[in-house]
């Protein structure tokens, strides 16, 4: 497969991906709301859309790729946890956003073209408001602003449902200051003791479907390539997002192709803060790796369920320890033949399958697949030797790098060569020392974490 195919939530269907500039490629993830730490659930979102943008880059090059990626550092959720929390917004919001920094890093998330917050974008957010009221498709009710869903003959098209079929909810905020109970809100006031900022219908903040809008607007146009997020996000928020940005931009379409990612689960219930059956990153590297908790979030199909549970960790740190037992820095720069397999709509399991493959063919002497090997890890993010002195590393609290385990590792089996045993077991302990633990069977050296 030679062409990117992706499973287009606006259709249902996987298509070709085909961008509207192939020197501009665009895509949009909608990133954290920094009110607490990020769990795994929403790593899976992290990871997956970081994979995209890999994949795009090894396809068109890197200054060809554009990937915007938000934070959003105003929203009711943020003043609520601000007053549980007694601590300032300020203070809250930096901290956590440092916190989700530290778990990028951790889970090898390369940084993205650009990530705007949504406190930096509010006048924007206010002219957009203006031109939707200009238009007719949004009104003031007690100085709050709403968007007319009635007003959007295509709204419910990328949740494929029917106005008629939905209903306000867990979702949907309630008031009676609306119209029509689905209308959602644009502009709200805000009391004394909350952020705000000066509008033409008095002091305020912005909704949280307009924050996106407008970012990705502008730092990708009216209309760009790819949105990304998770299921959930798909009704109401992306489908509001479809609406005010079509009527504001005069548009037919918003982003060409939406991609959502599955669920993250717990005993089978999603894993969610409201259901406290969470996760956090910062907890599950600092018992296994970074590494491991990027490979086990790969391990099924992005679009399927993905239950987190201690069986699937263990397994992914056991395929890991041994396939580092060929890591190279001699790797090859060609794209993998395994490619194709994530052109087919990011076919991970069945690329992680060919990757066994290549580790059985390395571990056989096989240098040019070795090398292969190598590149086709870090192809998804594995074997990043900068990323991984910090996190894997430093959260097992060995500081020895895996070029310099694997470089004892030859020395001493150089030292077993030439019988000078006293220099092999020296080498076994000062690894030993350092939290390594190395076993020697069927002719091989095989190393794993104590």
């Amino acid at each position: 497969m030679n062409n990117l195919h992706l499973t287009n939530s606006l259709t249902n269907k996987k298509e070709v991906f085909n961008p509207i500039n192939q020197e501009k490629v665009s895509l949009y993830s909608c990133g954290p709301t920094v009110y607490d730490n990020p769990h795994v659930g929403n790593a899976r979102a992290l990871v997956v859309f970081d994979l995209l943008y890999r994949i795009l880059v090894e396809l068109y090059g890197e200054k060809k790729v554009i990937y915007v990626r938000n934070i959003t550092d105003i929203d009711d959720k943020i003043i609520e946890a601000s007053i549980t929390k007694k601590i300032a917004i300020s203070e809250l919001t930096k901290k956590v956003t440092k916190n989700f920094h530290n778990d990028c890093e951790d889970l090898f998330c390369l940084k993205p073209t650009k990530e705007p917050r949504a406190t930096e974008h509010v006048d924007e957010m206010i002219t957009m408001v203006e031109s939707l009221i200009k238009k007719n498709v949004a009104y003031e009710s007690n100085g709050h602003i709403y968007f007319s869903v009635l007003s959007f003959k295509n709204y419910g098209k990328l949740s494929n449902k029917k106005l008629d079929d939905l209903q306000a909810g867990a979702r949907v905020e309630i008031s009676k200051n609306k119209k029509n109970s689905l209308d959602f809100v644009l502009w709200k006031p805000s009391k004394d003791s909350e952020p705000g900022w000066d509008s033409p219908w008095g002091r305020g903040r912005p909704g949280w479907h307009l924050e996106c809008s407008v970012m990705s607007e502008k730092y990708l146009g009216k209309n760009f390539d790819i949105h990304g997020g998770g299921l959930d996000l798909i009704f109401p928020h992306h489908e509001n997002e479809i609406a005010q940005s079509c009527v504001h931009n005069n548009t037919d379409k918003f982003a060409n192709y939406w991609v959502h990612n599955g669920f993250v689960t717990m005993n089978k219930e999603k894993m969610s803060k409201s259901l406290g059956n969470i996760t956090t990153i910062e907890s599950a590297t600092k018992k296994y790796s970074g590494q491991v908790v990027r490979l086990s979030l790969l391990s099924a199909q992005y679009k399927q369920p993905l239950d987190w549970n201690n069986d699937l960790l263990a397994e992914q740190s056991k395929i890991l320890d041994k396939w580092y037992s060929m890591y190279s820095d001699d790797y090859s720069k060609n794209t993998p033949e395994c490619f194709s397999d994530l052109l087919d709509d990011m076919n991970t399991p069945l690329y992680i399958s060919k990757l066994h493959k290549l580790f059985q063919q390395s571990q056989e002497g096989n240098k040019d697949k070795k090398k292969e090997f190598n590149k086709a890890c870090r192809l998804i993010g594995l074997f990043n030797e900068p990323l991984i002195s910090r996190s894997t590393f430093k959260k097992r609290n060995v500081k020895i790098s895996e070029q310099m385990i694997l470089s004892k590792i030859k020395d001493r089996e150089k030292a077993k060569k030439i019988g000078n045993f006293k220099l092999a077991d020296h080498l076994r302990e000062e690894l030993n020392k350092q939290g390594i633990d190395i076993k020697d069977e069927k002719g091989k050296t095989t190393w794993k974490y104590k």
